[in-house]
C-alpha cells in the first residue's frame, strides 16, 4: 500500500515551503509514524513533526435529461509535514 498519494500544491503551502513544511494527500489509514517513514524514506529527509487533516467528502448535483443526480465527491486526508532546519524536498525537480 502506497502512503503518500501525491503532495499538495498550494499557495498556502508553497508559501510554508520556505520554512520546511510541506504538505501531502494521504491514505486514509496512514498513522503519523507511518507518514514520517514514508517522507523520510521518499525524500531522504528527517522529518520533526507531522500533523494530519480528515475530510469529508463534498456534496455533489448534476442535473441530467431525466433526473436529478445527487452524491458525493472523495473524501481524504491531508498531512503536514515539517522537515528539519536547512533540508528541502524539491517537487519541481521530478517534473
Amino acid at each position: 500500500m502506497q502512503i503518500l498519494k501525491r503532495p499538495l500544491i498550494t499557495e498556502k503551502i508553497s508559501a510554508m515551503n520556505e520554512q520546511g513544511i510541506y504538505g501531502f494527500v494521504v491514505e486514509k489509514t496512514a498513522s503519523k509514524p507511518e507518514i514520517k517513514k514514508a517522507v523520510e524514506k521518499m525524500y531522504g529527509v528527517k522529518v520533526e513533526d507531522v500533523r494530519t487533516m480528515r475530510y469529508a467528502g463534498k456534496p455533489k448535483t448534476r442535473y441530467t435529461k431525466t433526473k436529478i443526480v445527487t452524491g458525493y465527491g472523495n473524501a481524504y486526508k491531508k498531512a503536514i509535514v515539517k522537515v528539519a532546519e536547512g533540508e528541502i524536498i524539491d517537487f519541481y525537480g521530478e517534473i
